[in-house]
């Protein structure tokens, strides 16, 4: 019996985000992520990295299985054609990128910010999805994954999880580093 990699996807990503809101709310992880990163925006790139970084970890590992027949898994079809994880990843971008746009999340109510580190979840997640196949959708050919050309998914996926790990990490570094400076000139 074969399972379709969109419902193992499904289920992963629906997992991994769960679980990333739990070890938030009920562990000392999360409460040290709470007094380390204590402002939203950073907060949300950094769960934003998180969920990229394990997404990505696990559709490498599901693609690697279904290529080398390792469990039931099996690739999306439909009508005979293969749809692509980059495609449940544009998707999951899409919807995060509404719902942003709506400011549904931009509230201090408990709701707002639930829906707020969901909403980072899903983005790292859409965008790992989308930038695991970015040599395929660079090359527009389906054989660069596993090929040399492949290295440009993994260049992509390094460049854009840097980019998340600065913006979480980095920006408030520089901010300190600049406010004594521009103080000092007044």
């Amino acid at each position: 019996m074969h399972i379709a990699g969109s419902w193992i996807l499904l289920l992963f990503v629906g997992v991994l985000i769960a679980l990333i809101l739990l070890v938030l709310h009920l562990t000392k992880l999360g409460l040290l992520v709470h007094q380390q990163i204590p402002d939203r925006p950073h907060r949300r790139l950094f769960l934003a990295s998180v969920s990229f970084f394990l997404t990505f970890l696990g559709v490498r590992l599901l693609v690697a299985s279904i290529t080398h027949h390792f469990g039931p898994f099996g690739y999306v079809e439909m009508g005979g054609r293969h749809i692509h994880h980059l495609v449940w990843g544009i998707f999951l971008l899409l919807i995060s990128g509404y719902v942003e746009l709506t400011e549904v999340a931009a509230h201090d109510s408990s709701l707002s910010i639930i829906l707020s580190r969901l909403l980072a979840l899903t983005y790292g997640a859409g965008a790992a999805l989308t930038l695991d196949e970015f040599a395929l959708w660079l090359n527009l050919d389906a054989a660069a994954y596993w090929s040399r050309q492949g290295r440009e998914s993994i260049d992509a996926v390094v460049l854009f999880g840097a980019m998340l790990a600065i913006g979480t990490w980095g920006a408030p570094l520089f901010r300190r580093l600049i406010q004594p400076h521009a103080s000092r000139g007044r």
